[in-house]
């Protein structure tokens, strides 16, 4: 798959994962909110680890450099 997104989108991605982590991990998110937050801050350090968001796809989004 090519990548489709960017360094500073990654980045954002990873940043917003570890804190919504560590919201959960000191028990300021609880309940049903947290394991909805928690499952979108995996999603999010799955997709940027990996540089391919199967949201952007459908709509031919991009934010990598562009060749």
């Amino acid at each position: 798959m090519v990548k489709n997104m960017g360094t500073i989108d990654r980045v954002v991605r990873t940043v917003a994962a570890v804190v919504i982590a560590a919201l959960i991990v000191t028990g300021t998110l609880q309940g049903t909110l947290a394991v909805v937050l928690g499952v979108v801050a995996v999603m999010f350090l799955l997709t940027s680890l990996v540089g391919v968001c199967p949201a952007y796809l459908p709509f031919r989004i991009n934010t990598g450099a562009r060749k």
